[in-house]
């Protein structure tokens, strides 16, 4: 076992509990990294200006794109151009209902919201839970331009309600919903909503009806003390306003919304700056780099998913801010590279344990798992796996080995996609996970401290047992 002790683990995992209640959107989870990663010294870059000469060896950075995505680096102080990038990658976005661009519905008296399925969610954990709309809004300003306001309505506000079994008795052998009509939510009653309601009444036929309640535009203003008139547009996801919590007769687990894959996104930016010591980084040849991606639980083709060029992008012009650099620094950083592709993984179910292979079954408590599958939705290979099994059996971290059975489909990561675009080293990791896509997800607690050691360890030794490995 680790040499963490109870308290580090311990702290490890209450601050995983408080880092996903503060970030029910993506857009939040990366301002709160935007914060943090101030908080220890890294300067923020934009993409739209220049870089030239702006990155120095032992700097420490971060850009965002879109508000949803993040990438954070730290340069060794022996780095030139050429040499390699050690990064993690995980993703901020995870299965959850969005409210339509028209979300005004109504029917046999209550008010509805109209929203669309992202993702491939357990959807029947989101009946009967207090959900609230999370993420952001574009506000008009007084000269004319437009600000991005983040906004979280912590009051449970809608509710997807069950029907009751006396109306459906054959709910008891299995609960089938249809997407569009079963999983709309209700706002309120029209008898209550009746004044909010008032605005939408006009004798002007040509008057246009309005895209959304105004009794729920009425409430984001009201959140933002901004004017119903100043909201040119949002973007909005329904959540859980139950906290995630530690939990457990033994204080053992954690229930969550959003473990996938916040808890991989935590351990990650956790790691970095946990790493950045004054020796460790004034020795390092590498640059230390954290990749927080967002829409992976669409496919990652997005200009701010993995399938975008945002990992290419940030490290060519890292190389092009140097006035060394020579016309195959890119080509030669990328062979010098490893990737870290982090998204949790299926847990063993004591209820269903035949779902798992008999010799590949993740246990909580029992170290990050590594993601193994013939098929390449893992990138995972025997060099990359002998790289990170070196650096965790060094420091005394455990490590599991998942693969799927053979009569199973197989889920697959930002890993596969990442290694083929850049011809990129590339292993596939993650901490183990029960429920995974349900609105409420449950992971161990001593995990969340041994991905974080693991990835310190990985991001302080990976350059010397690189120069030691003869493999091309």
């Amino acid at each position: 076992m680790s040499s963490l002790t109870k308290s580090q683990l311990q702290r490890q995992a209450e601050q995983l509990v408080d880092f996903i209640n503060k970030s029910p959107s993506p857009f939040h989870a990366v301002d709160v990294c935007r914060k943090w990663l101030r908080g220890a010294q890294f300067t923020e870059l934009k993409e739209k200006q220049s870089w030239h000469g702006a990155i120095k060896p032992n700097g420490r950075y971060f850009f965002t794109r879109n508000g949803s995505s993040l990438v954070a680096f730290a340069v060794g102080g022996k780095f030139h151009p050429g040499n390699g990038v050690s990064i993690v990658g995980a993703h901020t976005d995870s299965p959850c209902f969005k409210l339509k661009p028209v979300s005004k519905k109504s029917g046999s008296g209550f008010l509805q919201v109209g929203v669309q399925v992202y993702g491939g969610g357990l959807w029947h954990t989101w009946f009967d839970r207090d959900l609230s709309v999370a993420g952001r809004v574009m506000v008009k300003d007084a000269s004319g331009g437009y600000a991005n306001r983040l906004i979280a309505i912590e009051e449970p506000i809608m509710r997807i309600p069950s029907l009751a079994i006396h109306l459906e008795r054959s709910m008891a052998d299995g609960f089938k919903y249809n997407k569009e009509v079963h999983l709309t939510p209700i706002l309120a009653t029209v008898f209550k909503a009746v004044n909010g309601e008032k605005s939408e009444k006009s004798d002007n036929e040509k008057e246009p009806k309005p895209a959304h309640h105004p009794i729920l535009l009425e409430r984001i203003a009201k959140e933002l003390d901004i004017k119903v008139g100043d909201i040119s547009d949002f973007e909005l996801c329904l959540y859980d306003t139950q906290k995630a919590t530690i939990g457990g007769i033994c204080n053992e687990f954690i229930y969550s919304a959003r473990l996938d894959n916040l808890n991989s996104s935590y351990c990650a930016i956790e790691s970095l700056i946990n790493s950045l010591s004054e020796e460790s980084a004034a020795d390092d040849s590498h640059i230390r780099m954290v990749a927080l991606f967002d829409n992976e639980e669409v496919g990652s083709t997005s200009a701010y998913g993995a399938n975008s060029a945002l990992i290419e992008s940030a490290i060519r012009r890292v190389h092009d801010s140097f006035d060394n650099c020579g016309r195959s620094c890119f080509e030669e950083c990328v062979a010098n590279s490893y990737l870290i592709s982090s998204d949790v993984t299926h847990a063993v179910h004591p209820n269903y344990s035949e779902k798992h292979e008999e010799n590949h079954r993740p246990e909580l408590h029992k170290g990050p798992a590594i993601k193994i599958n013939a098929n390449q939705r893992y990138a995972t290979t025997a060099v990359t796996s002998a790289i990170l099994k070196d650096i965790a059996a060094r420091n005394d971290i455990p490590i599991q080995e998942f693969v799927v059975r053979n009569d199973s489909s197989c889920g697959s990561t930002i890993g596969p996609m990442l290694s083929a675009k850049l011809g990129l080293r590339t292993i596939d990791i993650g901490n183990p996970l029960l429920s995974m896509h349900s609105i409420r997800e449950v992971c161990g607690t001593d995990d969340v401290g041994l991905m974080v050691k693991l990835f310190e360890h990985f991001f302080n030794e990976f350059a010397a047992i690189d120069a030691k490995i003869s493999v091309d």
